[in-house]
Order: C-alpha cells, then structure tokens, then sequence
C-alpha cells in the first residue's frame, strides 16, 4: 500500500500562524517618559478590584491549607503552633511579590531605552495579545514563556504593559533576590522568589503553593513561570519541571474554578546576550553569581547590535479541555479540599503528557531566522572538512545556494522560518553572516567558522605566546558551542525526519518493521535530549515517514522503506544533525566501561567524562568537538540510567554510579549502527 494512503496526517506547512508588528516602531517615533507615565488600567479577571499585596498575605496566612499543615508538623515535631505561623509569616515576606506602579514605569523607561539600543525590532503577534486580553477576563491564567535568556521576564512584562494587559507575578530564583537594589526592584514589578529545592519542607512547600494558588482561583493576576525550570544553555527545550504545573492545575482539578487558561508563548532571539557566557558554562566555567556590579558590567553589551526578537503568544489552552476523558475529578470529593494529597497515577501522568504538549506548542511557534539553517549547514562543512583535514568552508554562492534548498525543505516540514522573500538570497545570507561575524570568517572568499585566527597578523611588539592543545582546543569549543546553541533553535522541525534517517542508516536491512524498531530504539535513547511525547513513538514515526515521502526523500511501501534517488542528499543532511548527539552518547557509554579506578561519583562524573573526551579530541579519536558540552553528558547520563546501564547507589553524602558493563557496551555498538540491540518493540506497524 502506497504510503500516500497510509498516513493521515495534518500537512504541517498548512498551519495557519498570526503576523507580527514591531512595537518598537511606536517607541522610535515617541517620547518614552510619555510611554512610561501613560495610563494604564488593565482589565482584570472579571473585573475583579486588584489586591494588594498585604490583602495577599493574609489571606495565605489565614488559608485552611495552612493551618491544617502547622497542625501537622506540630504533632510530628512538637514545635509551638505559634513559632511555625512566625516561620509561615517569614517565608511569606522572603518570597512575596509586592507590584508598585511606580518600579514598573521606572522599567518601562529604562527598557525602552536599552530594547532602542540593542534590538533592530521586537515583533510581537497582536492576533495572541487579543486572545490572551480575552482568556484574562474569562478565567484565571497561566503563562509559559520559553526561557532562553535573563532577559524573558523583563520582556514579557514589558509586553503585556506595553498593550495594557494586567502584570503577571512571576516566580524567579532566590538568585535574583541577592542582587542589592535590582532585587527588590524585581520584587516591585512582579516578581516572587523561590528557592530552588525545598527538600522534604512542608511548611515551605504549603505557603508556596498556597501563595500561588491564592493568586490563580482569584483572578488577582496571571501567574507566569518558566516550565523548563531554568534558562536552557542549548537552545533546545528542556524536560519540563512539572511541580508548578501541578499547583496551577489544581485548583480546576478540584473544582475550585471552572477553568484555567494555559498561554504557551515563544520567545526567539535572533542573537543571544548571553551566547558566550552559555557556551563556557556548558564547557565547566562556573557560571557568574547574579549581582548588581556584574549588571553594570555588563553595559558593554549596549554597543552591540543583537538583530531581532520574535515574540509569539499561542492559542490559550483549556485545563479542562486537557483534562476532558482523561481525568475522574470525584477523586477529589472524598477529602476536604485544604487536606494536601499526593496526587494518583493517572493525574501524574496527566501533568506530564500536558506539559510536553504544551512545551511541543511552545517548539512550534519558534521564529526561526535565517542564521539558524546557514549555521547547521556551516557545521556540516566544517565536520566534513575536518574529517578530511581541510579548512575550505564554502564560497558564498555555494552557501546561498545550500540556504535556499534548506530554507525549501524546512518550510514544507513546517517551520516557522522568518526569510525575507521580497529580498535577494545573496542579502539575506550577507546580513545574517555580518550579525554573527563574531562565530564567522569570509576569507579569501570562502564562509567558515571563525575557529582560527591565522590570517590575522600578530601586533607589532606583542609577544608571539603559543596556547597549549588544551587551550586551544577550549577556544575552538566556546565558538563550536555557540554555533550549536543557534543550530538547535531549528533542531525540534528536522528531529522525527532525522531521526528516521538515523535509523534507516542503522537499520539491518530496509523492511519497514526492522527501520521501525531502530527509529524506536534511537527515539527511547534521546528522549532525554530531546523533546518527544510519551507514548507517541508510532505517531512520530508516522510523521518522519509522511514528511520524507512528501519530500521526495522516500518511498514507502506496506513492507518497505526505500530512499529515492534523489533523496540521499536530505537523508545525508538530517543524520548530520544526530551525529554529534550520537556519538556523544557513545563515548560516554566507552568512557563509563573503560573506567577501571573506584566508583565514581555523581558529582565526580562530569569533571572525568570532559578530561577523558579532551584527551578523545586531541588524539584525533572523535570527530564533534560539541561532546564536550556537559549538557550533553548529563542527558547521556540520565537516559543510561533510565535504560539499565547504570544505578545510581546512595553511600554517605554522595551517590555512586554502578555500571553495567556489558549492556553499556552493546549499548554502544547499536548507537553506532553494528547491533540492533533494542528490546522487544511495544508497538508494531
């Protein structure tokens, strides 16, 4: 049966997505103090009168919630009910938020002047900015930002000022909260802050949720956190944190209000402030400690141009609507709604298939510029001519012309690919490569990634000082790795195609059932890495093969999956993309079974597994210099731990890691294509 008939899937380059304004044009054209001190009366949640931060508190401190766990911990500690309503009272004023129109209109001035300087537009779609003025004043809302940069939050509140819409109080870090002077004026906008663990702290774990949950059922403003937990250093989504999702849904889930609106939104960087700064910290340099000195240091950044930003605010999705013949809500009657409890199975995995979908929709409505597929197809070249020992890179014309043939393919995969049309091929690769020319080089007319220097003259009367390999081979990976960061904006569009081209790679032969098993064994591995469903292993294969037949790239058949003629050159493209995560994965299963010393440690892992893969590179041993990022070694680490390979055993203060050799070893054969060693298939064609 031809697979033309046999997939049924939404073409996704029919996906209707809303145009985007640049709200900076206004600002250009505008006195920016007028801006700041303008009116601003946002309509709330039912036209609810807004509650003052004091209002809040107390009715945290007087919640049913509240009391019955200080009755708690009393009888399992015997500790005064008095002296826990005080340490109650405490982490209240620690964490609350307390919004003055004043700080935000101080904001609201400062970063209109910092957006002027620093951003060529900030495009938001103003379609999302009605429907998200629409969910407020119908139901109580949550928003999801991705979270690519310290500057989100800033600009999501920005934002929704900008188009009068009520200020979300945002969770942030107790990070946030050190910084002298910035801190509080956080706090004054919006912002409340948590900490990053609370242990097994049950009274800090009631005012917290009690806190945000108050401020949900209420209406008193949207409630806006990250559901990745932190800034992803990668660019690629993170595995969502679902203890946040879980507050914000219960109040629905027993039945305190009707519904919930959940408002994923994309946020897309063309250049990223903290570009460098992520690529040292995923190479082991400690990451800066948030202060406010380091703020102003920061101020260089002002004289550098950092393109644009593409704001997108997605359809608001319903709670109920998730939870419609998924959830038994009667479960919830048969205890008073203040007694905590552990929630069931059901309603846990509820959560977390939620939260993937959400985050799969956040993925989605990612802007993609131009610079993303001129940066996958200039690593390609330089992993291709590394392995031949040149340093050519591309003309041009021959990289214009690449663009073109990826910028094609990726609009029929879907993408939502920002590329001037109106604009000549040649301009807009030209004005891409300028922006970055931090991570490029055009020399003697040939594009490649600006990993050495020796064109440019030593300066008279400097020192001619050699770096060590080490040295050398760190400088290279600060630019491979900010490369990366940008190659994985694009990374979730090509991701079920490239794994299907993986897999038919791996494949012992071209049955359709045998490239299933090895696209399932090569999905199960990554899905640390990567975001994918659970349970959706046959929908995704589904998908790879309907968008690769679509393409030219394959022929499918009933029984077989048969490349085309013309379908090696994307075949070849999209096993590209994998190879380096690949092979990452394979040299730390090699690093684990060749580790012969005492068991290692959780913490002592990352350290071993950078200076065994230093040593790999430098022999010439490995081929992708981004195994290096330590990302990457704890996805690694984690989906081996998921698979059996290793068991993390707890003894004093550290936890040991215990190997299984053997399935490491076979492990490490089938990610390399000599074994198939997966397990029996759940799920059959």
């Amino acid at each position: 049966m031809a697979s033309e008939t046999t997939y049924s899937h939404r073409d996704p380059i029919l996906k209707k997505r809303d145009d985007f304004e640049d709200m900076l044009e206004e600002r250009r054209h505008s006195s920016d103090l007028r801006y700041a001190l303008k009116c601003y009366a946002p309509v709330l949640y039912k036209g609810i009168v807004p509650c003052n931060a004091n209002m809040l508190k107390s009715m945290v401190l007087q919640s049913d919630q509240l009391h019955y766990i200080i009755t708690q911990v009393t009888r399992e500690t015997g500790r005064a009910s008095d002296d826990l309503r005080e340490e109650a009272s405490a982490i209240l004023e620690e964490m609350a938020h307390s919004l003055q129109l004043s700080t935000v209109r101080f904001f609201a001035f400062t970063l209109t002047k910092a957006f002027k300087t620093l951003f060529r537009s900030i495009c938001v779609n103003e379609d999302g900015i009605q429907r998200l003025q629409q969910a407020i004043q119908d139901h109580p809302v949550v928003l999801l930002p991705s979270h690519r940069s310290y500057m989100d939050f800033l600009l999501m509140s920005y934002i929704l000022y900008t188009y009068d819409l009520a200020l979300p109080v945002i969770a942030a870090g107790m990070d946030f909260m050190g910084m002298k002077f910035v801190g509080e004026m956080l706090r004054m906008s919006g912002a409340f802050f948590i900490r990053r663990s609370f242990g097994g702290d049950k009274l800090y774990w009631c005012v917290f949720s009690e806190y945000v949950k108050t401020i949900l059922k209420n209406g008193f403003a949207p409630v806006e956190f990250f559901l990745e937990g932190t800034r992803s250093r990668t660019n690629k989504s993170l595995t969502p944190k679902l203890g946040l999702l879980n507050i914000v849904m219960e109040p629905f889930l027993k039945g305190e209000v009707f519904d919930v609106s959940v408002v994923p939104v994309s946020i897309s960087y063309e250049r990223i402030l903290e570009e460098t700064l992520y690529a040292r910290e995923l190479l082991g340099v400690p990451k800066p400690k948030e202060s406010t000195s380091g703020l102003f240091k920061a101020r260089k950044i002002l004289s550098e141009d950092y393109g644009s930003i593409h704001v997108y605010f997605g359809q608001p999705v319903s709670v109920r609507s998730l939870a419609q013949d998924r959830v038994n809500r009667c479960q919830f009657n048969l205890l008073p709604r203040f007694i905590p409890r552990k929630p069931s199975e059901d309603i846990q995995n509820f959560v977390n298939d939620s939260a993937y979908k959400l985050l799969r929709t956040q993925e989605e409505n990612v802007v993609q510029k131009p610079w993303v597929l001129l940066v996958s197809l200039l690593l390609t070249d330089h992993y291709q001519n590394q392995a031949a020992g040149q340093k050519r890179g591309m003309t041009l014309d021959e990289l214009t012309a690449q663009a073109v043939w990826l910028r094609d393919i990726s609009r029929e995969y879907g993408a939502f690919l920002h590329w001037p049309d109106h604009t000549p091929p040649s301009e807009v690769v030209s004005s891409s490569l300028s922006l970055h020319r931090d991570l490029v080089r055009i020399y003697k007319d040939r594009v490649r990634l600006a990993l050495e220097q020796e064109e440019e003259q030593a300066m008279p009367g400097q020192p001619d000082s050699k770096a060590s390999p080490e040295e050398e081979l760190l400088k290279q990976a600060v630019v491979i790795l900010s490369c990366t960061s940008y190659r994985n904006q694009g990374l979730h569009v090509f991701l079920r195609p490239a794994l299907l081209a993986s897999a038919i790679h791996t494949a012992a032969s071209s049955v359709k059932q045998e490239v299933f098993n090895s696209f399932s064994f090569l999905r199960n591995t990554m899905s640390n890495e990567f975001i994918l469903c659970p349970g959706a292993t046959v929908q995704d294969f589904e998908e790879a093969c309907y968008l690769l037949v679509k393409t030219g790239t394959l022929q499918i058949t009933q029984h077989e999956v048969l490349v085309t003629e013309t379908g090696n050159r994307t075949l070849a493209f999209l096993t590209s993309l994998l190879d380096p995560f690949l092979q990452g994965y394979q040299v730390v299963c090699r690093f684990l079974c060749e580790e012969d010393t005492q068991p290692l440690t959780e913490k002592e892992f990352i350290p071993a597994v950078r200076k065994f893969i230093t040593k790999q590179l430098l022999a010439g041993h490995l081929r992708y210099t981004e195994v290096l990022s330590s990302d990457l070694q704890k996805n690694a680490l984690a989906a081996l731990q998921r698979l059996g390979a290793i068991q993390k055993h707890k003894g004093g203060e550290q936890r040991t890691l215990k190997v299984n050799k053997v399935l490491l070893s076979s492990l490490q054969d089938a990610l390399g294509g000599k074994l198939p060693a997966q397990k029996a298939v759940t799920a059959r064609l």
